[in-house]
């Protein structure tokens, strides 16, 4: 029983928060003359956007640094972010997977997020219920894959790294939770992340 799982946390983007419909982000990377891959590492690998991750500045102050690459700024911009989320989609399903486990375990949730995200998961696309604990990468100045952050979630949500599963789709994530003696999921689509995490919960009860 020592080694039984009690707790299972999930990543948000990409897992339970993913693009769906790639028809949004093609029209604006062909509206301003970008490649697809150069709007993303704007968006979500620039200075700017690992600042806004770990809190440094809020997700305002990015999205004006992404507004000044694109020459765009006012309601131009908020257009553009709209745009940019308008194909993402919540996956209910998996939510509701997520909401059953809570009978049973304890439920948490851990993302790289900018500080939007948890207004985001309570308002227009609501989900955050199916969680007892949350961290959020910018909120408390660490981000994945920093062992540091996955000890704090543990921390919070009272675990041994061996008695967690941890759901991610960035193999680096997996190979840091694994490497601090947490059970690793990489999530490559809704049901095989359900059947992993059933198989690993048979297998340690």
């Amino acid at each position: 029983m020592g080694n039984s799982i009690k707790a299972v946390i999930w990543d948000m983007g990409g897992v339970i928060l993913r693009s769906e419909d790639p028809k949004p982000r093609q029209e604006l990377a062909d509206k301003y003359a970008i490649t697809l891959d150069s709007m993303y590492a704007l968006v979500f690998k620039s200075e700017s956007a690992q600042r806004a991750t770990v809190g440094i500045i809020d997700e305002t102050e990015h999205w004006k640094e992404v507004g000044k690459t694109l020459g765009i700024s006012g309601d131009e911009l908020c257009g553009f972010q709209d745009q940019f989320w308008a194909g993402d989609r919540l996956d209910q399903e998996l939510i509701e997977f997520i909401r059953s486990l809570k009978t049973t375990h304890k439920t948490a949730l851990l993302s790289n997020a900018w500080s939007g995200a948890r207004d985001v998961l309570t308002t227009s696309k609501p989900c955050l219920d199916a969680f007892q604990f949350s961290v959020f990468s910018c909120e408390v100045g660490l981000a994945k894959p920093d062992p540091a952050i996955y000890r704090e979630i543990l921390t919070r949500v009272g675990v041994e790294p061996r008695e967690a599963i941890f759901v991610d789709d960035v193999q680096e994530n997996i190979d840091a939770a694994n490497g601090i003696g947490i059970h690793g999921v990489r999530f490559s689509d809704s049901m095989q992340a359900k059947n992993e995490v059933n198989l690993i919960l048979a297998q340690t009860a």
